[in-house]
């Protein structure tokens, strides 16, 4: 009975564990889809987005100063010791010159009421309704430049990771070649047709190839790992990348680059230092409205009640009620906002000539990129097709040292020569997409 009992229990902990042991699904990947999901999941990205938000709720914080305000009071008060006032003795018939110690009022008072205020006319409520507008677009501009930087990080780790991987297809592709020299030589030498220094040779060779392998994959961890982190998912989560190195170099090396023509007002820069302009011109609109006057309405209901007991809910209750306008005229200062004001419109003036500034910053930025992605393309030719070039003669030399036309010396520097010229095509390759990424960037199309 205990057995029948005791295996479905076994069974179920078995099932369950399998359940919840399984891996999570691959997230797959292709360079636009990792952009937008790290713009809606990154950690970066819900900061900027939860900043616009702040900025709107602080539009409206602006805007409910300028609508009524009403506010409720009330009061329970006990006198425990009444105040004492001298009044000239004659007042109740006593003798001119004395006076009599009395106490007015009740032991126990208590009131209850509302007031309400309006500002009817305040010059620097209509400025500062302005501003907070002006502060949500900034926010919405400063969101915009954290999606741009974003895009551009995803797509450096997205770029790393596909390096990477083809690093691995060929080191992959020169280790079984590797092993398939050491197995041929091996056999020549176990024949008495190669001399021990041959074998010694290859397994270096072997060796070598490993490491490269063994290197590859733990770049492909390294860079798979940053790639997460700017996605925003987590560090155990299996991801995939649908795209291809080739898919992204091959338009670069056909793409003529200098027919791009440059529109600083389309760069985020340059719309962000056109609002902080707005912003110093509100800050001068709000200096020069300091001189108007303001005008606001008040209006208040109170009621009272006074009595010797504790409990004066059914005493009787004295109404009263106050309705009134407020008018501030600005008359003398000694000069302070008039100095407010010329330190307004040089702030202004200086933000303007810090946009000038960022024009050309821009114009020159454009201009370096857009020179550096071509040397860069013609060092990725000549990358390329050195990489070619000591492929040929790696294959060659393979040949000619399984036909006892080379030695294990030249395989082995043919073989160290090809690594080299590999590794600066891919350092060039890498090189190649970046400078096409930084051009992206200078002409505000990332």
């Amino acid at each position: 009975m205990k057995t029948k009992i005791i295996l479905p229990i076994i069974l179920l902990l078995i099932t369950s564990t399998a359940i919840f042991s399984q891996p999570l699904d691959t997230l797959r990947f292709s360079l636009e889809e990792a952009r937008i999901f790290a713009e809606e999941n990154s950690f970066i990205a819900k900061n900027a987005g939860l900043d616009v938000e702040i900025a709107r709720k602080k539009v409206w914080e602006t805007i409910v100063t300028g609508l009524p305000q009403v506010d409720g009071s009330a009061e329970y008060n006990i006198n425990l010791k009444l105040p004492v006032s001298l009044i000239p003795a004659d007042f109740i018939g006593g003798e001119k010159g004395e006076f009599v110690e009395v106490s007015f009022g009740q032991k126990y008072n208590s009131n209850f009421g509302f007031s309400v205020s309006q500002i009817i006319f305040e010059g620097s409520y209509i400025v500062g309704l302005g501003a907070a507008k002006i502060y949500l677009d900034l926010a919405k501009q400063t969101d915009e430049k954290t999606a741009i930087e974003i895009r551009e990080s995803i797509a450096q780790s997205y770029y790393l990771v596909l390096i990477a991987e083809e690093t691995r297809k060929i080191m992959l592709e020169n280790l079984e070649n590797s092993r398939k020299i050491y197995r041929e030589t091996k056999a020549y030498w176990e024949n008495g047709f190669r001399e021990e220094q041959d074998i010694d040779q290859v397994t270096l060779l072997v060796k070598e190839a490993e490491n490269n392998v063994i290197k590859a994959e733990r770049e492909i961890n390294v860079s798979k790992m940053v790639l997460k982190y700017a996605l925003g998912v987590d560090a155990e989560q299996s991801i995939a990348l649908t795209d291809s190195l080739p898919a992204f170099v091959n338009p670069i090396r056909i793409g003529k680059s200098s027919g791009e023509t440059f529109h600083p007002d389309q760069h985020i820069d340059y719309r962000l230092m056109e609002t902080q302009i707005s912003l110093k011109k509100s800050r001068l609109n709000l200096e020069k409205v300091a001189f108007l006057p303001s005008v606001n309405a008040n209006y208040s209901y109170t009621k009272n009640a006074y009595g010797d007991k504790s409990n004066i809910i059914n005493e009787s209750w004295f109404p009263s009620s106050l309705l009134g306008f407020s008018l501030s005229i600005p008359i003398f200062n000694s000069g302070l906002k008039y100095f407010r004001i010329k330190q307004a419109q040089m702030e202004l003036e200086k933000t303007k000539n810090q946009q000038l500034q960022n024009i050309q910053l821009l114009q020159t930025n454009y201009i370096t990129a857009l020179t550096d992605l071509e040397s860069v393309r013609d060092k990725f030719e000549n990358d390329l097709e050195n990489q070619h070039i000591a492929q040929r003669i790696l294959t060659k030399t393979r040949i000619k040292f399984n036909n006892g036309m080379a030695t294990s010396n030249e395989l082995s520097q043919n073989e160290s020569q090809f690594i080299a010229a590999y590794q600066k095509y891919i350092s060039s390759t890498l090189q190649l997409l970046q400078a096409q990424l930084t051009l992206e960037k200078a002409l505000g199309e990332l």
